[in-house]
């Protein structure tokens, strides 16, 4: 598994991921997902236009991230264009507790409009 993580505008990580995340790579995720939030992005993006293979590990830390980022009042969006790994989201239901998109532009696009909506700081 190969990670690479960039901030986009203010405050947006993304995070790309390819290769396989399973048990013994999945804690590397966790790892960028946890560089984000010490870095006080709650707005995560988590490419896997290039991800191969996704197990329960993963998905676990998927939804922790997701969770992290709820509690800050962030978000944790999903580009998944790939059936294969598409279809186990669908699986296990997690396409309904996820926003998942099929291009970066979809999801950064929902992101600045996340970010729109925000009120205003007093």
């Amino acid at each position: 598994m190969k990670l690479g993580t960039r901030t986009i505008g203010e405050g947006i990580c993304v995070i790309d991921v390819s290769g396989e995340i399973d048990v013994y790579t999945s804690p590397r995720l966790k790892q960028q997902i946890n560089g984000c939030f010490n870095n006080r992005q709650y707005r995560i993006v988590v490419n896997l236009t290039e991800a191969e293979y996704l197990d329960a590990s993963a998905l676990g830390i998927l939804i922790s991230g997701l969770k992290g980022c709820r509690e800050q009042n962030g978000t944790l969006l999903l580009i998944c264009p790939k059936p294969r790994v598409l279809k186990i989201f669908e699986i296990t239901g997690l396409n309904k507790i996820f926003e998942i998109f099929l291009t970066t532009e979809e999801a950064l696009e929902k992101i600045g409009a996340t970010e729109q909506a925000s009120p205003a700081p007093a």
